[in-house]
């Protein structure tokens, strides 16, 4: 792989920055915003165009909106809905990392108590990371269908009748999954705990398991 390939890699991160962007935008009330499927993965398969040119914007005012925080969890909100019947914690890391093998991104390993898998995968070429492969997406980087998404939340109990908070390391893989519970999927409550592992794994006095 060449430095601009391995480059190209981490910047299409499998859509994972630019959910992280969809949910900020969607936070501070920006309406109209979406996602490429199969985002630059697919693009690139397909031999589509790309161009080096810095495009130019006209300055204009852009006046957000109160901030929606029934889209974000603060880890004050996670720890007190610990053990709840009515709320479902999603841990998309590596199974690794759940099972605290891995403690990336904190000074202990484990998960959040109480907090179901869904992991991701690394995949790594001679030794160095390529990028992440997420259960909810195919090989070129496109959705899976809503009913192969759906039977997979509901094998997990990951259903709407709760309200879902998902958590990774540092909230790529997590708000990826938000997008697909919240907009693929129609679920009315998720929220994206952003302080994600990075935060809880670091903090004196919570659970872990």
């Amino acid at each position: 792989m060449t430095k601009r390939q391995h480059l190209s890699s981490m910047i299409s991160a499998s859509n994972l920055l630019a959910a992280m962007a969809l949910w900020l935008l969607k936070i501070y009330g920006h309406a109209d915003v979406r996602l490429l499927d199969g985002e630059r993965t697919k693009w690139e398969l397909e031999n589509r165009p790309f161009t080096t040119e810095i495009p130019s914007f006209a300055p204009i005012t852009y006046r957000l909106q109160e901030p929606d925080w029934t889209l974000r969890a603060s880890r004050d909100l996670v720890l007190e809905g610990l053990g709840s019947a009515n709320r479902v914690l999603v841990d998309t890391r590596t199974s690794s990392m759940y099972n605290g093998e891995d403690a990336m991104g904190g000074t202990v390993g484990g998960r959040i108590p109480g907090a179901i898998s869904l992991p991701a995968v690394m995949e790594m070429e001679n030794g160095q990371f390529k990028r992440w492969q997420t259960p909810t997406t195919n090989a070129d980087g496109t959705f899976k269908s809503a009913d192969e998404l759906r039977a997979m939340c509901y094998e997990k109990g990951i259903t709407p009748d709760h309200e879902t908070i998902t958590y990774c390391v540092r909230g790529g893989l997590s708000t990826h999954l938000w997008f697909v519970l919240k907009y693929l999927l129609g679920f009315p409550q998720v929220r994206e705990y952003d302080g994600s592992w990075a935060e809880w794994g670091n903090l004196v006095g919570v659970p872990v398991e």
